[in-house]
């Protein structure tokens, strides 16, 4: 075992004996041997028994465990890549891997998947990994070995991690690929059969929000003859599914000219974009004389809160946000609204929607309550993991 280690105050072990796999700072006690950002150290109780072991970094959370009890070792090219065929294994039961209509999927979830600060989402035959902590940038050249080894096909592994490690972790961290190279063609994958250019070098987060899979489905589901407005739509996933599905006309908002550029070239895909209009305009200045123009609208910011320090402000984001959207739609229609900010729980966010229509004087009523999909697990002893959460609105 290295000889680096944490050994917590008495009393502050029950969390990690409950599996949950952050250990903040407050709780220990003291530090022996030599504890570097990134690397693996053994964490004790106080009494010196082994509980497990995790990434440290300075900072609130200090230690994401990787491995729990007393006979846990250090992260080998095995341990990873059993680590990588469990989660592998779990989106083949769920029908993600092999097959046509779908192939675009999340392999690893962080702590959903037992791998705290770790990201990997598959395109077709492509892997992008995302480190969020130091210890997931130094474990890249494993992790992309345990890689090749699981996936069948796999043509090449790309570092998306320059924007997500910690800068004084990695100050030099640049993109790039671990395996394989580009292949220098427009890169479209599948989801339930919708089209979808993905470019996961410049494009946000891995290059596609997958998350909001299932949402799309049941948007389709309600598309069919109506107007709908698709606001923050990045590269287009509600925009697409409801051009598909038989809206009779869609129109996509997003401030960011790229991502309207992604959105006109995805809706093309679809070969109904004579029914798609794109504004790359502000979307509180958009729904401000859009009255009764829309009987479907998706409301799908992005994170208004990353911080506890700023949940207030967000629930009061939240809350004008949907009053503008409540005011705007048509009688009769359709709210999808999302919050996937973290520290917004569903209790709180349906709070903010309610005074959002209370404020905008319209009777509304909840149809469906909404979540990240099973490709995005959220560990049972790690509930912070769920952060995706929506509401589906009827409005008078």
């Amino acid at each position: 075992m290295n000889s680096a280690a944490v050994t917590l105050k008495p009393g502050k072990d029950h969390s990690l004996r409950r599996r949950h796999p952050w250990v903040f700072s407050g709780a220990i006690g003291r530090m022996q041997g030599e504890v570097v950002e990134g690397e693996v150290v053994a964490v004790h109780a106080s009494n010196g028994e082994l509980l497990g072991v995790g990434h440290y970094a300075p900072g609130s959370i200090a230690v994401r465990m990787l491995a729990f009890g007393p006979d846990a070792q250090l992260p080998d090219a095995a341990f990873w890549e059993d680590k990588l065929r469990n989660a592998y294994q779990l989106r083949q039961g769920l029908g993600l891997t092999g097959q046509g209509t779908t192939n675009v999927y999340r392999l690893a979830h962080a702590e959903g998947d037992g791998l705290p600060g770790l990201i990997i989402d598959v395109y077709g035959d492509v892997a992008v990994v995302q480190a969020h902590s130091a210890g997931m940038y130094k474990a890249r050249p494993l992790i992309a070995q345990a890689l090749q080894a699981v996936i069948p096909g796999l043509r090449a592994i790309y570092d998306k991690s320059a924007e997500t490690v910690p800068t004084k972790a990695a100050p030099e961290a640049q993109n790039g690929y671990l395996f394989g190279a580009s292949s220098g063609a427009e890169h479209v994958v599948q989801e339930n059969g919708h089209p979808f250019a993905v470019d996961w070098e410049t494009g946000q987060k891995t290059g596609f929000f997958i998350d909001q899979r299932d949402n799309r489905s049941l948007l389709a589901r309600y598309a069919p003859g109506r107007r709908v407005l698709n606001t923050f739509c990045y590269t287009g996933g509600f925009s697409s599914y409801a051009l598909m599905a038989g809206a009779e006309l869609v129109h996509s908002v997003d401030s960011s000219k790229k991502a309207i550029e992604l959105t006109e070239r995805n809706a093309s895909l679809t070969g109904h974009q004579d029914r798609h209009e794109a504004y790359a305009q502000d979307v509180f200045s958009f729904l401000k004389d859009r009255h009764n123009q829309y009987d479907l609208i998706v409301l799908d910011p992005p994170a208004f809160a990353k911080h506890l320090s700023a949940r207030h402000n967000a629930l009061m984001g939240y809350k004008r946000l949907n009053a503008a959207g409540i005011r705007q739609i048509a009688p009769g229609g359709l709210l999808f609204t999302f919050s996937c900010s973290q520290v917004v729980s569903m209790e709180l966010f349906e709070g903010a929607v309610l005074a959002a229509a209370i404020e905008a004087g319209r009777p509304a009523r909840i149809l469906h309550r909404l979540t990240q999909p099973a490709d995005h697990p959220v560990s049972l002893f790690h509930p912070e993991g769920e952060y995706l959460k929506g509401l589906v609105l009827a409005v008078e």
